[in-house]
């Protein structure tokens, strides 16, 4: 038995049915794929397509069809060599390529099949079955919030929506525009009918004319139509962006001197990994860059991602700036808040338990989640000594540690991951 699928391309998208059954069949190999992206690009390359690489011996397709042996009976369409009753020698087990096996002098082999994902595609299955954790207290809109409002009248529209006083209104305008001159007519006609009448010229031909003149424009007149379909006006309803819970990524990378550039270079893909997944999957979000050594600073998206500035490390200043931020522009009666931290751990030994107290007493309170992520260290710091503590004692904070540029991906989706309420 043959099964065809249809991959070809179309440009009414008629073919998207298939190729969504045919990624949804080969998702493990398009996972390493992007996972392999993550590792391998660069940091500004990360969010376009990916071509992926199928193992030919992945592409046979299940199929029923009778085993070897046994006795059958095959009329083969077009045939012209054979005739009922001739006898064909059975092929030799294995003869045919099938498209798998090793390649040897004899038999042919295929190639591995090569497709692209879509940028779309591809970060589709970059933040599959992921989302800002928390959304039940304050529901962030995935897609704005819109209200039904009032736009005025139009010609064409839903008969249920007809406003009868705007039709009838217009009807009126209508007829009279349309009967004004036959109706300014008959009055004249019937005005000089009476001079003639009180002048006893009742049985004149001027007055039979007059007559008919009036005949003719009171039929006129009632000739224009009651109501037309021109009158008809229908009550425009347009949709109304309103004011929805919103949410703001607080996103905080130590840039100081125990962070080298290998370092850096992991926090800067994850945090990129994090924009990525912000600006395709929610209309709106605030994203607040701060980088910190000894002093913490706000900048914008170019220079969180691009500046070299370095020296000491003093982490609690990032977490004030935070506080001070959202105190002053985020007030969390109205804001979901979440925060994301990348840093090595390592930090003044006096200024760890200061954040510990920041974290418990401060922050945690305003935000719905906390993302802290530790990069490329032997041995956990006294940051994620006191931050372990911090995670045993709430569930808004979440901790994991990256080891290479192969974690990112992984660790991103455990901190990210979907879960179900």
């Amino acid at each position: 038995m043959s099964q065809l699928v249809d991959r070809r391309l179309s440009g009414k998208n008629r073919s998207a049915v298939n190729r969504q059954r045919f990624l949804r069949r080969f998702k493990e190999q398009i996972r390493k794929a992007v996972t392999h992206a993550v590792s391998s690009r660069k940091v500004a390359d990360l969010e376009r397509g990916e071509k992926i690489s199928i193992p030919a011996k992945d592409m046979s397709e299940p199929a029923f069809h009778h085993g070897p042996g046994g006795r059958r009976n095959i009329v083969h369409p077009g045939n012209r060599e054979f005739v009922r009753g001739d006898k064909a020698d059975r092929p030799l087990s294995g003869g045919g390529n099938g498209g798998s096996g090793s390649a040897s002098k004899d038999a042919e082999d295929m190639d591995d099949f090569v497709f692209e994902l879509s940028r779309e595609e591809f970060m589709d299955y970059f933040f599959q079955d992921l989302a800002l954790p928390d959304m039940v207290k304050k529901q962030l809109a995935a897609v704005p919030e819109v209200k039904r409002a009032r736009a005025g009248f139009v010609s064409q529209g839903n008969p249920s929506s007809l406003h009868v006083v705007r039709s009838m209104k217009q009807a009126i305008g209508r007829r009279m525009a349309m009967s004004s001159s036959p109706r300014e007519a008959l009055r004249e006609a019937e005005e000089a009918l009476q001079e003639l009448l009180a002048n006893g010229l009742d049985a004149s031909p001027e007055a039979d004319a007059l007559r008919e003149e009036i005949v003719s424009l009171k039929a006129r007149i009632a000739a224009v139509p009651f109501i037309d379909t021109w009158d008809l006006r229908y009550a425009n309803r347009v949709d109304q962006p309103t004011p929805s819970s919103q949410a703001a990524m607080f996103c905080l990378m130590d840039v100081s001197g125990s962070m080298d550039e290998n370092r850096k270079n992991i926090a800067k893909r994850f945090f990129m990994l994090l924009y990525l997944f912000l600006t395709k999957s929610y209309e709106r979000i605030d994203l607040v860059f701060i980088r910190h050594h000894t002093t913490a600073k706000e900048v914008n998206e170019e220079d969180f991602f691009s500046s070299r500035e370095s020296g000491g490390t003093v982490v609690s200043s990032a977490l004030v700036l935070m506080r001070d931020i959202i105190r002053e522009r985020y007030p969390s009666a109205s804001w979901n808040i979440y925060a994301a931290q990348a840093s090595d751990g390592d930090n003044w030994e006096n200024d760890s338990p200061r954040c510990r107290e920041l974290l418990v007493q401060d922050i945690l309170p305003l935000t719905q989640y906390f993302a802290y992520v530790e990069i490329e260290t032997e041995q956990p710091q006294s940051l994620w000594r006191e931050y372990a503590q911090v995670s045993a004692a709430s569930r808004r904070f979440a901790m994991q540690r990256i080891h290479s540029l192969e974690d990112i991906y992984p660790v991103f989706r455990e901190l990210f991951r979907k879960k179900v309420a």
